[in-house]
Parts: structure tokens; C-alpha cells; sequence
């Protein structure tokens, strides 16, 4: 009897220390605002972008997770243009960019000795650009006229959480692309 308590206890903590030990980062939905523009794909805007993004976390293997995501923003410009058969006035030009694609995040808290509260990441993520560009209907200038980006793009993070409680987090997320702030939601299925 006493060894079947001594190995009872030595099994429950085994496997106590190897829960906390193997903490999962999948199945977590992460919302971001983020600030997009001086960098990485959207530096031929010349400006900064609002960017919304929306990404779910699967667990891989141990501190990897893989991220599916979307991206939306949109920005306008004005441009002066004017010929012998139409009068110069300003028009506008509207663009809106959805970046679609996988981020890809190793968390190192195992590595920092971390509490519960936080994590530390370094991901990178790669994607494919959905951009729609329109004028004004009466504009028949050269529509080439602002850039458009790359079809694909490849970005680099480093970032934390911190964690509220077990279900809802906050994040910073800085990147080579767009920086993110935002909320996370842990344990969805």
C-alpha cells in the first residue's frame, strides 16, 4: 500500500511538472491593430496604414505554433491630373490591400525561465496580396501612376503577451511588415 501512495504521488507530480512544462499556444484567436507603411510590403504607401488583422494559433509541436491569418487595410490618394479634353481637377485613388498567408511562431518562455503571465515570440510570416486599386470614373490618366507592391510578401516578428488570465491576453506583436497590437483568446476550439 505504501508503495502504490509513493508511486500515486511520484505519477501526479510527473504529471503536474510535464503539464506546465508542455503549455500549449494553439487554439488561440489573436484580433491586432496594427500600423503598417515605413517597412516591409507596404513601404511603396510612403504613409502609415491602419491595418486590421486576424490570425488563429495551431499547436505544431512543442513551443511552435502555426497561425493562419488575414489582413485588411485600404488609404486613398489625391492626384492632381489634367489634359486638352479634360479639365484639370483633383481625382481619387482608393486601395485596399489583404495580405493572406501563415505565420509561423516559436515562443521562447521555456528558454527566459518566464512566469504564466507572459510569453516571448519570434515568428515570420508569409502571404500572398490581394490589392484592389480604383479611381474616380472620370479619371483617364495613367493609372500606374502609384506603385502597387509585391504579389507576396515575408515578414519577421518579435513580440509578447501577457496574459490576463487563462482565456483572454494582450499582445505586442513589432514586425518587419505591420506591428500589431491586440487581444488574445486562448482555448477555442
Amino acid at each position: 500500500m505504501k508503495r502504490i501512495i509513493i508511486f500515486t504521488m511520484l505519477l501526479t507530480s510527473f504529471i503536474s511538472f510535464n503539464a506546465f512544462a508542455q503549455e500549449k499556444y494553439g487554439k488561440t484567436l489573436n484580433l491586432g491593430l496594427g500600423i503598417g507603411g515605413s517597412v516591409g510590403y507596404y513601404s511603396y504607401v510612403h504613409k502609415s496604414l491602419p491595418v486590421i488583422n486576424i490570425n488563429y494559433e495551431f499547436d505544431i509541436v512543442k513551443n511552435l505554433t502555426i497561425a493562419p491569418f488575414i489582413s485588411i487595410s485600404t488609404y486613398t490618394n489625391n492626384y492632381f491630373w489634367g489634359n486638352t479634353n479634360n479639365p484639370g481637377r483633383y481625382y481619387t485613388f482608393r486601395e485596399t490591400i489583404i495580405p493572406i498567408g501563415a505565420k509561423g511562431t516559436y515562443y521562447f518562455d521555456d528558454l527566459l525561465k518566464a512566469n504564466k503571465h507572459w510569453d516571448f515570440y519570434l515568428a515570420g510570416s508569409l502571404g500572398i496580396v490581394f490589392a484592389n486599386q480604383n479611381w474616380d470614373n472620370n479619371y483617364n490618366g495613367d493609372k500606374k501612376y502609384f506603385p502597387s507592391g509585391n504579389d507576396w510578401f515575408l515578414d519577421i516578428h518579435i513580440g509578447t503577451e501577457y496574459h490576463f488570465n487563462n482565456k483572454i491576453g494582450a499582445f505586442l506583436d513589432l514586425s518587419t511588415g505591420v506591428s500589431t497590437l491586440g487581444l488574445a483568446i486562448h482555448g477555442l476550439k
